[in-house]
């Protein structure tokens, strides 16, 4: 079996296993990814050679990654979790007493805008970009969560937002400013307008299908209007889940 086919089925059974057990989308490839490089680093051919001095191999990687790649504490831990999970959940060997030299690389104190500064930048941005920014500084959201709302996650009433899904897997609520309520209604009498007109010309736009995880498509899921940022471009012959994409919010057409 060449390595490529190896790491292919390797990776395709610590997908589906994570899928499984109903991990985030972003916990799935960024493990998937240190488990490739993993991989790589160590040249391995076969999932016999995985089996092999296993913990000696795990501290040479995390030791290449504090000495040579200099990584922070925080992505060699990420790293080694995700190795971890490799060896306790697919291989079935966890691992014992891994002692590779630690990251000393130091944290960095975030730099954070005072309001005259965010007051400079805000109107420097127009459009659905803007709407965005200002649903992170007023609502507190991360960038990941602010393209991921759907419609149905705004709350007019209470002016909040449902977050759901976020950091932990958890779910949150977080008020919005009152005067992006205004914003909002706008953006989305605009969003319902490009989603019935492409309907009209038997587009699917707007389609939402269950992500693969969920099994066979059911009837239920037809044509309804979901996101509030939904990709711009997506025509019917470029078809894609919603669920498993990021978008670009400069173009609205590159997936990261």
């Amino acid at each position: 079996m060449s390595t490529h086919q190896a790491n292919q089925t390797l990776l395709g059974e610590i997908s589906d296993l994570m899928k499984r057990e109903h991990y985030s989308v972003n916990t799935e490839r960024t493990y998937c990814v240190w488990i490739k490089q993993f991989v790589k680093f160590h040249c391995l051919q076969t999932r016999e050679s995985l089996f092999a001095e296993a913990e000696n191999k795990v501290e040479k990687f995390l030791t290449y990654l504090a000495t040579e790649r200099e990584v922070s504490a925080s992505t060699q831990n990420q790293a080694f979790n995700a190795l971890v999970f490799l060896y306790k959940r697919v291989l079935e060997m966890p691992l014992e007493n891994v002692r590779a030299t630690r990251s000393r690389k130091e944290a960095r104190i975030p730099v954070v805008l005072t309001r005259e500064e965010v007051k400079q930048v805000l109107p420097l941005l127009d459009g659905v970009p803007e709407l965005v920014v200002k649903l992170l500084y007023g609502s507190g959201l991360r960038i990941t969560e602010a393209v991921r709302l759907r419609v149905q996650d705004l709350d007019f009433g209470f002016k909040q937002v449902t977050v759901r899904n976020a950091k932990g897997m958890k779910d949150r609520v977080t008020p919005f400013p009152e005067i992006l309520a205004g914003p909002l209604h706008n953006h989305l009498e605009k969003m319902k307008m490009i989603h019935e007109k492409d309907l009209m010309q038997f587009c699917r736009l707007g389609k939402v299908q269950p992500a693969q995880r969920f099994g066979v498509m059911e009837p239920r899921f037809g044509v309804c209007w979901a996101r509030l940022l939904p990709l711009p471009n997506l025509r019917s012959t470029e078809l894609r889940n919603t669920h498993d994409f990021i978008w670009n919010l400069d173009t609205g057409s590159s997936p990261v």
